[in-house]
């Protein structure tokens, strides 16, 4: 007896465990969350209460009011436009970059997995990713004070609320939309290196377990307060420098993205991409959005946001320009998924430095991230054998893994509170190689573990016949006109 089911069963039984986590979540739901206080008995006007304390009252976030605080209106305003602008890095930037590059056949399911990505996640980050990632617990992983998102105040009437330790001049409710985002992107990235040939049903649940048993750990060794390598952390065992995501989400989503291939193994055949407008449209949001991405993570609406929306810009320009250049050189001619695509490198090396590096630093990052970048989508993707589609390790792994090693040299002081290899630090060096290190390993180690159970319980990949026939007729039931 085969253990393979019928996609349709795991879609089945996904939808089931969807419902069941939301029962569960009505089902332990704290009413003194939702309740408001009855009103005191009226005997003699209130004295009137004293305005409540500001988040940032100490530089150090340790040593800030968490408790009843005000916002910062100014930090507030930015980080909800930094959420929209995340947000439209998926949905439709990054839908709409690799649409362009996959076969006119499957550009209906190349856009549905990122939108179907991006509900799913927010599911499970809503039940229990956030808490995992974002709330103390241990070096290794966060509580559950956050499952469900309960215990979060938010009180419009008098304009409190307790904010998250690791942004302390916002609402906890715009930090946790803002994570949400990153949440959402970097499994939302691995699609790209399985474009072509992987069930619906088993990307489903891939994405979905992955985000959990991969994303939520590694964003808190980084990110997280208590973290075992993350920079705010003084207990942490070493301590990386990563300001938007360099290892957290680039090269997570370039290993997991690595792993898929091989698993899958290659196309049956292929073909250049349908339609480079599509991807151009793509990478230009992407571009844009990165602002949000890089600048967000700031959390504050300062100088600190200012210098990182600048070298930005820079290292993305220079990056795309350096590719084509190189393109130009080795094949005879500049294409526009090749510009798209080194901008898009440049993007991602930056992403760790942004809050670090000065615009000298992003100019050299720009430059190793154009040249570096286009030979991992040439020469180390043939040295390598596996068929990543749309290069998701090539742009994304190796431009994380650039981007997180330049930072350790580039870093500035002055700029992000810690000097690099330049300013003499060469132990910033040592760090940045054991967290890219950590992070490889530990993420190729439990990608293969669900990409071998799913393969063995529901199939990995569509027949042969849905291939020729192409994923959007054969699993979506519709056409691109």
């Amino acid at each position: 007896m085969t253990l393979k089911k019928s996609s349709r069963a795991g879609l089945l039984a996904l939808a089931f465990g969807i419902v069941l986590g939301l029962f569960l979540s009505v089902a332990t739901y704290d009413a003194s969350y939702a309740q408001a206080q009855a009103p005191a008995a009226a005997a003699a006007p209130p004295a009137p209460a004293a305005p409540p304390p500001a988040c940032a009252n100490d530089p150090d976030p340790k040593k800030a009011v968490l408790e009843k605080c005000t916002p910062n209106s100014g930090d507030t305003a930015w980080m909800l436009t930094s959420v929209a602008l995340v947000l439209m890095m998926t949905i439709p930037g990054l839908g709409l970059f690799y649409g362009g590059m996959v076969r006119k056949k499957n550009v209906g399911d190349t856009v549905m997995t990122s939108f179907a990505v991006t509900c799913l996640v927010t599911i499970l980050y809503a039940i229990i990713t956030y808490s995992l990632a974002f709330t103390p617990g241990s070096a290794y992983i966060g509580g559950t004070s956050r499952a469900f998102l309960q215990g979060i105040l938010s009180d419009i009437s008098t304009g409190i609320g307790t904010p998250n330790g690791l942004a302390v001049t916002i609402p906890e409710t715009v930090y946790l939309c803002f994570q949400m985002t990153f949440a959402i992107i970097t499994p939302a990235l691995i699609a790209g290196a399985f474009a072509e040939r992987m069930k619906f049903s088993a990307m489903l649940w891939f994405i979905g377990l992955w985000a959990i048993l991969v994303y939520a750990p590694i964003a808190h060794w980084v990110w997280g307060a208590d973290g075992f390598m993350s920079n705010g952390n003084n207990d942490a065992y070493f301590k990386v420098l990563d300001f938007a995501g360099g290892t957290v989400v680039h090269i997570n989503a370039g290993v997991a993205g690595l792993m898929c291939a091989i698993c899958l193994g290659r196309r049956k055949d292929m073909g250049p991409p349908h339609n480079m407008v599509l991807t151009f449209i793509g990478a230009s949001m992407l571009w844009v959005g990165w602002f949000g991405f890089n600048a967000g993570s700031a959390v504050t609406a300062g100088m600190q946001a200012g210098m990182a929306m600048t070298v930005t810009q820079i290292a993305t320009a220079v990056a795309g320009f350096t590719w084509m250049v190189v393109e130009w050189i080795s094949r005879g001619k500049p294409t526009v998924i090749g510009i798209c695509s080194g901008a898009v490198a440049g993007l991602v090396a930056i992403t760790p430095a942004s809050g670090f590096v000065g615009p000298a630093g992003s100019m050299a990052i720009g430059v190793a991230a154009g040249v570096l970048c286009y030979w991992g989508v040439t020469g180390l993707k043939r040295i390598l054998g596996a068929d990543d589609a749309l290069d998701c390790f090539g742009v994304h792994g190796v431009g994380g893994i650039v981007g997180a090693l330049l930072t350790g040299v580039f870093a500035i002081s002055e700029y992000g509170g810690t000097p690099g290899l330049i300013e003499g630090n060469a132990a910033q060096m040592v760090n940045q190689i054991e967290g890219i290190a950590v992070v490889i390993v530990y993420d190729a180690i439990v990608s293969l573990i669900l990409l071998k159970v799913i393969d063995a319980v529901i199939g990995l990949r569509v027949s042969d016949e849905v291939e020729r026939e192409g994923l959007d007729l054969a699993l979506h039931g519709e056409v691109v006109q």
